[in-house]
């Protein structure tokens, strides 16, 4: 393997694809990227088992001599993020032994046969649809927060991507939360999966501009086509829980207020709050809206949310005032409207009169 390339190029699509690697992982030779020169360009391959990301570099590059080999990530990366010059000079010399040289800089890194490295299956197989990336990148921006940490419930980690008549449907919970996004597809297709989180933080940041994107779903895994880059990975397996009562049940009591406002009150009255539980108390009447929080230990704070406008009977809900600030952030309208049925039931907010992003809170006990 020989060639030279340009150092940029490189350090870019490396960066991109290190993201697959995990280097605690079992597998010595996973946590090492795969070069695979080949007459028409250099494939570089990295994976984790779980998610496996794949590029081809064919602009800025001069194949003296195609080969293949596997060098540690941690290593490979620094070195050409470092190295000065704006060519770099790759060359297998030895064996696995690969010499990379710039203008003033000589490395010798030790390397691992390609052969070691594990057959990853990166064919175009199964339900295929397409979509614009910036969208994708805002749905899964408006409902990863609301992923659980937690493993008791695998399925939950994840975000659940529904398609059928023409519609897809993304839904995120750790069962104190919710948040749902959905918009129209061309695509006739039907299908219910649960995407890892951890995959698709990856899949955001290879996301650099507005272009489409193809999907091609199986079983137990999806495919993900953007631009140069494919990434595969797996799926959740389980059955996601059925929320549709959550978001269907639109609350008889309304209250609209500017965002920045609510955010702003929020913010305040979180400061004595404890940081823990961080829960708010809102009453709610036609006359009057207060947004409050009381410590023993350190003390109470009181906010009169006097551009607030609320319909229906008296209310005081209480709630965590980071999962309202985070649903608020989603929403990301100028106006917001929350919707209640009773002070332990959970509440919505939506954008006012808009339906694609909706979140949901659930309700704390406070005595």
């Amino acid at each position: 393997m020989d060639f030279n390339i340009n150092r940029l190029v490189l350090l870019d699509a490396l960066t991109k694809v290190s993201r697959a690697v995990s280097l605690k992982s079992p597998l010595p030779i996973l946590t090492g990227i795969k070069f695979d020169l080949l007459e028409n360009g250099l494939v570089l391959t990295a994976s984790d088992s779980d998610i496996s990301i794949q590029t081809t570099i064919n602009e800025g590059i001069i194949i003296n001599q195609t080969g293949s080999v596997v060098l540690s990530s941690k290593y490979i990366l620094e070195i050409i993020r470092k190295i000065d010059g704006d060519t770099v000079h790759i060359q297998v010399v030895d064996g696995t032994l690969t010499r990379i040289t710039s203008e003033s800089s000589l490395f010798d890194l030790n390397g691992s046969k390609s052969f070691d490295f594990p057959r990853i299956d990166l064919n175009k197989n199964g339900k295929h649809f397409s979509m614009k990336s910036y969208d994708f990148k805002k749905i899964i921006e408006k409902t990863l927060f609301a992923t659980s940490e937690q493993e008791t419930r695998p399925v939950l980690t994840g975000v659940n991507f529904k398609v059928d008549q023409h519609k897809l449907v993304c839904i995120a919970t750790d069962s104190y939360r919710l948040a749902q996004v959905s918009m129209p597809i061309e695509d006739d297709i039907q299908f219910n999966i649960v995407i890892p989180k951890k995959s698709l933080n990856q899949i955001i940041h290879i996301i650099e501009k507005d272009e489409m994107i193809d999907l091609y779903v199986s079983d137990r895994k999806v495919l993900f086509v953007i631009g140069q880059y494919l990434v595969l990975t797996r799926l959740i397996d389980g059955t996601y829980p059925n929320t549709s009562r959550l978001v269907e049940d639109q609350g008889s009591y309304t209250m609209s207020i500017n965002s920045s406002a609510l955010l702003g009150a929020i913010s305040r009255a979180s400061l004595l709050s404890d940081e823990q539980s961080n829960i708010v108390k809102l009453t709610m009447s036609p006359d009057e809206n207060v947004l409050s929080s009381y410590s023993q230990e350190i003390g109470s704070v009181e906010e009169n949310l006097t551009k607030a406008f609320y319909k229906g009977e008296p209310m005081t809900i209480s709630f965590s005032a980071k999962y309202l600030a985070d649903a608020i952030r989603s929403i990301g309208t100028e106006t917001i409207q929350l919707r209640f049925t009773e002070k332990m039931r959970p509440f919505q907010i939506t954008g006012l009169d808009v339906n694609d992003n909706i979140q949901v809170v659930l309700p704390v006990r406070t005595y």
